[in-house]
Parts: structure tokens; sequence; C-alpha cells
């Protein structure tokens, strides 16, 4: 499969909901790419979507219309643009039936305007154009196979019919001019920062507000509901491994009637559905059901990760802990609110120009609000709340996460069932009820690995049966398991030699069973990516600046007699064990290589011992069949490709940056 590397997007419509988290997705985990976001500030953006990405140098925002041709021919000469992403519309359906005309001049005259541009300048190397699966119109209610990219368009309302007009346009773009166009359908999206004229943050602001929720008819509508941040993924892997001329639907099988929506916002803020929720007449033409098959899709690559209850929860967190985001918006939790135009623009210092006309001020929190009650008390404005498990509360990992987390002030128990007992584990969930588990556990061997060598039904129980029951577990209660496992299940070979700065990826599959630990380790690992609830973290040869824990890798190889001399990425726990419980925060799933970039030798490690804690100190080397003399089982040796960490965390030092800053320094012997 292809992938295509973009050098100068321009994202249309960025500052509204979905595009502002693709755009902030691409500009943290992309730093070689310029994004440019062309949007005109409607009603329903807000610059504050995009403040991670304001100070970033790849990022650039204009505001202006994708109606003005000047503008977008203008951008995309001297941007030197060759993606667009376009997102730009207007997209509430009640909307639609008020002011159709506004409809078509944004959806179909907009996107024939860049289209055009497209076609002028002749630069442009993908158009991913952002549709609806609205444009399908209705799904038979006892259907049990969603639209296909194939299937017939049939809109329904004046919104979906733009939709369409505009796919019409831009598929013909791609017949007639060869413009490298890509289309999506998208079902209903969720998530912070979205504007409160749809359906969950307006019940949220209601509950909030204490008053009813209005649902349109008898609530018996279907919709199939994705987390922002899963369809901001679909994004970014259309980017790169869609094909050109090709449509991909973004959707989840998992449907849920209106009214069960209402009645689960109602229950995270402890009100009675039965009263809550208010029956109002019907919009026109509301369509029954929109299923979509979305196997196409994850043919390349991605599927959805975040659970409903995990999203909503995290939805109704942040609009509690932002309630003023957007301003006065009373007329949008209208039962049939029809267009807004807000006043006054928004700023990236985060003020409002009509801050008075916020629809509620701070003195009024407590008063006007329904705020979820915590244990931390009752009213006040809260907090994401977090619940730790940890398992391994002896082991080094884990007795430093438990700190970590004092530290922190989150709320943490060690769990005190055995990872293999099944019920014990169960036990420990329905006690603790926590919202993330730690696995920190394993068996390693002691003094060393070669202990697993002749221990191998102990070594299985716990690193393979263990870890999957434990697995099993989180997934039946919708939680996220962070698993700490291991890189040494890999060893340098021909596409990836030693010296060559080409590392092992995480897509990459285990090559290195020289140990039974690493066999053990590998298999797990392999088994592990069939859950979608697991974050895979592969540490290698653990430093700290404990220099007296034995597990430490400088502690061993500063007692050995000899050592080998080969380079190897590893993992400084000081600076990236927190960084693990960040990554829990932000519900990151998938494997991640847990290692500092870059990789360092023994000689190298112990060089720098010698200048910083011991000027006296003296080793010697040998070689790998001369270790062999003295080790029951041979040990991986290898670099890891760290960038998606990287990616994520930019602020991560290279290995021997962070020896330096976080071990050396801090023990340095004068």
């Amino acid at each position: 499969m292809a992938t295509y590397t973009p050098k100068n997007i321009l994202i249309t419509g960025a500052a509204g909901f979905i595009a502002s988290h693709v755009c902030n997705r691409l500009i943290r985990n992309y730093p070689d790419y310029k994004i440019v976001v062309l949007d005109k500030l409607d009603y329903c953006s807000n610059l504050k979507n995009l403040l991670p990405s304001k100070s970033s140098p790849n990022f650039k925002f204009v505001k202006g219309d994708i109606g003005s041709a000047d503008l977008v021919n203008f951008l995309l000469i001297t941007e030197s643009i060759d993606t667009i992403m376009h997102f730009a519309a207007q997209t509430h359906v009640d909307n639609s039936f008020g002011n159709s005309f506004e409809f078509t001049k944004n959806n179909i005259y907009g996107t024939h305007v860049l289209l055009e541009a497209c076609k002028v300048t002749g630069q442009i190397r993908r158009f991913i154009h952002v549709s609806t699966d609205e444009v399908y119109g209705e799904t038979d209610e006892d259907a049990v196979v969603g639209n296909h990219e194939a299937s017939q368009l049939l809109p329904t309302n004046p919104y979906s019919a733009t939709k369409a007009g505009a796919e019409m346009l831009v598929m013909a773009y791609g017949r007639s001019y060869g413009l490298p166009v890509i289309t999506t359908r998208g079902n209903n999206v969720y998530g912070p920062n979205q504007f409160p004229e749809k359906l969950i943050p307006k019940f949220i602001l209601l509950a909030m507000q204490g008053k009813d929720l209005p649902i349109h008819g008898d609530g018996c509508n279907v919709r199939s509901y994705l987390y922002c941040e899963d369809v901001a993924e679909a994004f970014e892997v259309i980017l790169h491994k869609g094909e050109v001329g090709h449509v991909y639907n973004i959707g989840t099988k998992k449907e849920r009637r209106v009214i069960d929506v209402a009645q689960d916002i109602c229950n995270l803020f402890s009100k009675d559905p039965d009263t809550s929720i208010k029956f109002v007449e019907n919009r026109p033409f509301n369509d029954q059901r929109y299923f979509l098959d979305d196997q196409k899709l994850k043919i390349l690559g991605w599927s959805e990760k975040t659970t409903w209850e995990e999203g909503l929860r995290k939805t109704m967190e942040w609009y509690t802990q932002n309630p003023d985001w957007w301003g006065d918006v009373t007329g949008a939790l209208l039962p049939h609110p029809r267009m807004l135009m807000m006043p006054g623009g928004r700023h990236f210092d985060g003020s409002e120009e009509n801050k008075d006309a916020s629809y509620i001020s701070n003195k009024s929190i407590q008063t006007r609000m329904v705020i979820p009650v915590t244990k931390g008390g009752a009213g006040s404005p809260r907090k994401p709340s977090f619940k730790f498990l940890i398992y391994g509360r002896t082991g080094w990992i884990g007795g430093l996460l438990g700190k970590l987390c004092e530290k922190q002030g989150i709320s943490f128990e060690y769990g005190k069932g055995r990872l293999e007992d099944r019920s014990s584990l169960l036990s420990d969930i329905q006690n603790i009820r926590p919202t993330h588990v730690f696995n920190a556990a394993g068996v390693t061997g002691r003094p060393n690995v070669d202990w697993c060598e002749s221990h191998k039904t102990e070594t299985i129980r716990t690193n393979v049966a263990g870890t999957l029951t434990l697995a099993d577990v989180c997934r039946e209660h919708n939680i996220l398991m962070v698993n700490f496992a291991t890189g040494c299940i890999f060893e340098y070979d021909a596409g990836h030699p030693e010296g060559s700065s080409i590392g092992f990826t995480e897509e990459d599959r285990a090559n290195f069973i020289g140990s039974f630990y690493s066999k053990t380790k590998a298999m797990v690992e392999e088994l592990l990516r069939e859950y979608d609830n697991v974050c895979t973290l592969r540490v290698r040869m653990p430093i700290s600046s404990d220099l007296n824990n034995p597990r430490n890798f400088i502690t061993k190889i500063s007692r050995y007699n000899k050592v080998v001399n080969i380079p190897n990425s590893m993992t400084i726990l000081d600076e990236l064990l927190p960084l693990s419980i960040e990554m829990a925060k932000r519900n990151l799933r998938g494997i991640w290589n847990f290692t500092n970039p870059g990789v360092v030798s023994h000689n190298e490690i112990l060089e720098m011992y010698k200048n910083y804690i011991d000027p006296n100190f003296t080793w010697a080397n040998f070689n790998l069949e001369e270790q062999a003399k003295v080790i029951v089982a041979p040990r991986s040796n290898n670099e890891l490709d760290a960038s998606k960490l990287k990616n994520e965390f930019p602020e991560l030092l290279s290995i021997k940056e962070s020896l330096i800053k976080y071990v050396f320094e801090p023990n340095k012997r004068t």
C-alpha cells in the first residue's frame, strides 16, 4: 500500500469542531507539515479550538471565505499548497430548513470555488472532501448491512442535498480534470469543542442548567456516534493511505436511539430521565436510521478506540470545565433552533468580546448549573476524575508508579488479585472501580532473565496467561489497560543493522526469541494487538536516578566484571514514567516504543559513570561469544524507533541528553 506524504496542507473550516481536532492532531504528530487554516469564523467556529496549535511554527491561520476565488487562488500559490482537506460547511440540519440558500452557497458554491482553484493552479496532489452519512438517506430499520461506499445517494433534507451536490462536483473534477480527489462520509461525531446546536453538547449544557432535554418525536431515531479523536485519527489514516478516486465511510456499528443518549446523559448528572426528558414536535424528514459499512477504512488500518461510556464522560467533563466556551448560546439550546450568527470575533487569548452576555457567569455557576457531584465536594468546578488500579506493587516500576500518583494527587490503589486468577481481578475491578488499570506485574527473573529458562510454566502463567486475563477483564468493563511490556523482542538484522539509525517500529513483529522471557513477551504482545483497550509500552533496559537499585541497568553493568559494548535503545524512567500517566489520561492505545530517541552503548554509559560518579572506575569488555559462556540465554540488542512517542511528546529528550539530565547530573559527585 503506497503511503502519501504531504508538505503544505490547507484545511478549510478548521476553527470548527471536527476539523480543529484534525488540525491539532496533524500539528502535534507531524512537525514537518505546514498547516494553513482558512476559516471565516462563522457562528459555530471558535479560534480557541485551535489553541493547541497556536504556538507551533508550522501553523498559520487565515480568516476568509472559501467562496472568495481570489483569496483561495492566492493561498494555494503563495503557500505552495499541495493538499486540501475540505471541512468548511454549514452542517446543522435544523438550520437548513429555515435558510437553505446559505447551505447551497457554502456547501456547493464554496466547494466549486476550491475545485476550480485546484484545476487552475495544477499543484494539488490530494483533495480530501468531507461529506456525511446523510447523503445515503434513510437506512431500512431491519438492515443488517450498512450503506457501503457504492450505495445510491438519496438525501432527504436541504443540508444532505447540498452535501450530495458538492460530492458530484468533486467526482466530476476528478474524472474530467484528473484532480486527485478522495471523499469521506462520516457518522455523527461528538466530543469537546462542539457547538451546542448538536444533540450531545446541547443535552449536556441543558442538564448543567437543570433544564429539560427536548427530544424530537418519540426519540426512537437511531444514530451512530464516534468520538472526535477517533475521527481525527481516521482522517490522519485517509490522508496518508487513502487511494485517489475512492470514497471512505467513517463509521461505527454501535447504534443508539436518541432517547438512549438522553437517558445516558441524565444518568451522568444523576437526573431522573422520566422527569427530565420532554418530547417535542418532530422535525421534517427526521430520518429513522443511518447505518454505514466501515470495512473499507478498517482495511487501511483504522478502528474505533473510544467506548461510548468513556467518550461521553470525557465530553461531559470538558463542558463542565468550559461552560462559557461558546458565549451566549441560549438560541442554540431551543428545541427547534434556526440559523444563529454570533456577534463579535473570537481570540486566541481566550477572551470573549461579549463576555457579559455569556449565558452563564462565574458568580452563577453554583446556582444555575448542575455539576456532577464528586467525593471532593458538591458544586465545585470539577477536574477530570481519575482512579488508577496498579498491579506490580512489589516491583520496581509498579512502586515508582504509586509514588508518582501520590506526587500528582491521583487516586490509586494496588491490585490484590493475582493476574492468572480471573475472579480476584474481577473483585478488584468491582471494589476499586478504576478509570484506568496499569499492569507493571510480570516475571523477569531473579537475578536476571536466565531464571525463566528453568521456570517456564511460572513465566507463562504470569507473562502470558495473567496479562491476557487482565486485558480481557478490563475490556469487559470498558477500561483502558496500560501494559508495561518489553522491547527486548528484537535483534539487529539486515533490515535494521547496528549503527544504521533504522529502528524497529511499532508495526514490526518480534524477531528475537533467544530467551524464554523474550519469547513469552513477544507472544503476549502479538495477542494483545487484538485488544482495542490496551496501551502497550515497550520498555528497554530501564534506567533511573536511583543508582543503588539492583534492577537499574547502570547499577547492573557497573557491577559486572566484563560487559559487551553494543548500542541499544533504553528507557529513562524518571522522564518516561510520568509520560505513561499522561498517556493514560489521553486514553492512548496500541503499541508504543517506550524509549528515549537514539541509542547509547555500554561503554558510553560507563564513561559517563566515570566522569560523573567515580573517576577511578574501570571496566573491561568482551564479545558476544565470550558473553555466551557466562549466561544461559542470549540477550537482545536493538534500536527502537521512538518517533511515534516523540511526536506525541515533542519535549522528549534523546537518550544521552536524558541520561545526563535525569541520572548523572543529580548524582554528580565533586
